[in-house]
């Protein structure tokens, strides 16, 4: 578990969240503008695989587009020639490493081949193997620069229509509200009724308030009436939803500037974290979606979501590697639990675990 949650969590376990349904997207919204705390029912372990065989099942796409491919190249093989080079690089890049962390790796795999350092196929997977896991390593950050010395841990969730922003929104408030800490939601996306309605679903069913206005709303105001509310309540975690937009539109872009720095006039240093939130799904379009969220808002953490519905799982690095971004949270599936803190070890095993 990452160091900038641990803070916040007290290392509540992940084993001890039962499964659960995705909120019914058809209930009605709660009729206050506020959504009052209720109790979390109890929970009961669970009694499905370990964690990491659960990963292992949810990246089988991914691992099936690339690492089985990678053995059946190497089987049979004596020597590493520019033959099985170039095969590779294919498979990298179908694999959605991109262009430029495969060319790295294939570099660094020709120069060592060249040097007489590297001559058995078997040991270049595991020297591909070694430098991805480098790769997302070198991505990570240490949490004393997110964590604010004093006062609430702000974080505004970002991204593109589709993503399943929202939804992250809430399962993160609910590894939040599990370790005791006292969340407020904040419905910024005040663009779509069906936003406010849907976050103000999960701020019931988790027991966390939320806290919107009528849709039409200026954001920047909504969030600033909030953060008043909230620094004399003493909330804890602050989870602000923005409006879902595309990336390419300046204008709404720009909206999302001034929502920042409504939150640092009104809680300086805020927010602690911006978290984007990518559709694994998607692709080299995902990075398309890092590079201009990043130069806007200047993203610290990213969630990438449905990792377990793409063969495309090579994204994880490639951002990784392109940006120097920490990942954050990956999620694997629709269960509550399935959104998991995205752990670089435990993330590049399962990529790399053919046949399990």
């Amino acid at each position: 578990m990452l160091g900038w949650f641990k803070k916040k969590l007290n290392k509540i376990s992940e084993e001890k969240i039962t499964p659960t349904a995705q909120p019914p997207r058809a209930e009605p919204a709660p009729p206050a503008q506020t959504v009052p705390p209720q109790e979390t029912a109890g929970v009961e372990p669970p009694q499905n695989a370990s964690l990491l065989q659960r990963l292992k099942e949810r990246l089988a796409k991914s691992r099936e587009s690339f690492i089985e491919r990678v053995d059946n190249l190497f089987l049979g093989k004596k020597v590493i020639d520019d033959d099985l080079l170039d095969e590779l690089e294919e498979i990298l890049i179908t694999a959605d490493l991109g262009a430029t962390t495969t060319q790295n790796l294939i570099n660094t795999a020709r120069a060592r081949v060249k040097r007489q350092e590297l001559s058995d196929p078997q040991a270049l997977k595991n020297v591909i193997k070694e430098q991805i896991l480098g790769y997302i390593l070198n991505s990570e950050r240490p949490a004393e620069l997110v964590m604010p010395p004093e006062g609430p841990f702000v974080i505004m969730v970002v991204g593109v229509n589709g993503v399943g922003k929202t939804t992250t929104i809430g399962k993160m408030a609910h590894k939040f509200a599990r370790s005791g800490q006292r969340v407020l939601l904040v419905a910024a996306d005040t663009f779509r009724a069906a936003a406010v309605e849907q976050l103000q679903i999960w701020g019931k069913r988790i027991g966390v308030e939320v806290i919107a206005q009528q849709t039409g709303a200026d954001p920047s105001s909504v969030v600033y009436d909030a953060l008043d509310s909230a620094r004399a309540k003493k909330y804890d975690v602050i989870i602000v939803d923005t409006a879902g937009r595309l990336h390419t539109k300046v204008n709404l872009m720009e909206e999302l500037k001034k929502i920042k720095r409504v939150m640092d006039k009104k809680v300086p240093g805020a927010p602690h974290e911006v978290l984007l939130v990518i559709d694994a799904t998607t692709g080299q379009n995902g990075i398309s979606q890092a590079r201009l969220f990043n130069e806007t808002v200047a993203v610290t953490g990213l969630a990438l979501t449905k990792l377990d519905g793409t063969a495309k799982g090579g994204i994880v690095v490639n951002i990784c590697h392109e940006f120097n971004i920490p990942i954050r949270f990956i999620g694997i599936g629709e269960q509550m639990e399935d959104l998991r803190d995205f752990d670089a070890n435990e993330f590049v095993e399962a990529f790399f675990s053919a046949g399990e």
